[in-house]
């Protein structure tokens, strides 16, 4: 593990799952990441001092016992001031874009199935899975927009129980934001549906003076993989997004600590040849309070005022 930005195939649980081996127990100690998008290296096949373009073949077998054969491309950019304004059509008065430093990058992911059948409900398939690894802190918060709306009508707000159900005062609901204590002490996880989410999230550190940002793709009428250790779950019922405070696991050992941000694709139900595409941007900001919360308002709704004292007003 490790990587500010690193790909990854999904689902890590349930009965498509490529991190267990079949027939085993989904818990921790049989919990492996596939060598393919672990140790193996990539091959480098584009490079300048602005993006750079990799491709790997892979094999991978998952919990039903199927190798899925997949060529895996990815392209990443770095994006100037002017991109990154125009991408998240953000527009600063002059005095603000001078005080905050900002670097931001985008990445395209493809995978395609190389195998001479059809990945589909009885064989099990795989998701493209970005996952953005940053530091914690004693005060960063996780930021989740959404769309609010009945749950007869976008289904849950939120998955909290990936790990263990998120206590209250580490995970806040304000109709339409989600906000998360991601300071590295306590294991949880949690995730939102593809109706739910607005294809955006973010993470402030009022310590560092960080707010980092990361978009990407989402179609709410897709059917996206169940990413749970359970295999008992629907396999295709799960969440397009989902973020991650690292803790001390039961025997008090720690991987990290860290927190994550991550997006997934829709299932890759493809034919022979067939390809599937997500994108992913990750945006850093830092600079003053006031500033960096002219940007958190007009992308997330919410000031970081309100961000950084969210968890001290609901105790």
């Amino acid at each position: 593990f490790g990587g500010e930005n690193r790909f990854w195939l999904g689902p890590e649980g349930g009965q498509y799952s490529i991190f267990f081996a079949p027939g085993t127990e989904q818990v921790y100690d049989n919990w492996h990441t596939p060598k393919p998008i672990d140790i193996e290296a990539w091959e480098l096949t584009d490079a300048t001092s602005t993006q750079a373009a990799f491709t790997k073949e892979m094999k991978v077998k998952n919990y039903r016992g199927t190798e899925l054969k997949i060529n895996a491309e990815r392209q990443i950019n770095l994006l100037s001031r002017e991109e990154i304004s125009r991408e998240l059509g953000l527009t600063l008065p002059q005095e603000v874009n001078q005080e905050v430093n900002m670097v931001a990058y985008s990445t395209e992911n493809r995978i395609t199935n190389r195998n001479d059948f059809t990945w589909n409900e009885k064989t099990g398939t795989v998701c493209i899975w970005m996952l953005d690894m940053f530091n914690p802190s004693d005060s960063a918060v996780t930021v989740i927009p959404y769309h609010p709306a009945s749950e007869e009508e976008l289904g849950a707000v939120v998955t909290s129980n990936y790990f263990g159900e998120i206590p209250s005062d580490r995970l806040v609901d304000e109709e339409g934001i989600l906000f998360f204590k991601t300071d590295g002490k306590a294991r949880g996880k949690l995730g939102m549906n593809a109706r739910r989410t607005k294809g955006i999230a973010a993470n402030y550190d009022p310590i560092s003076k960080r707010l980092t940002v990361i978009t990407f793709d989402v179609d709410p009428s897709a059917v996206y993989l169940n990413q749970e250790w359970n295999p008992e779950k629907d396999p295709l019922k799960g969440d397009a997004l989902n973020a991650y405070n690292d803790g001390p696991l039961e025997d008090g050992s720690i991987m990290g600590p860290f927190l994550e941000l991550e997006s997934c694709s829709p299932a890759a139900f493809l034919k022979p040849g067939e390809s599937l595409s997500h994108k992913h941007n990750v945006y850093h900001f830092v600079g003053d309070e006031a500033s960096l919360s002219l940007i958190s308002e007009k992308l997330l709704g919410v000031s970081l005022a309100k961000v950084k004292n969210i968890f001290y007003n609901n105790r």
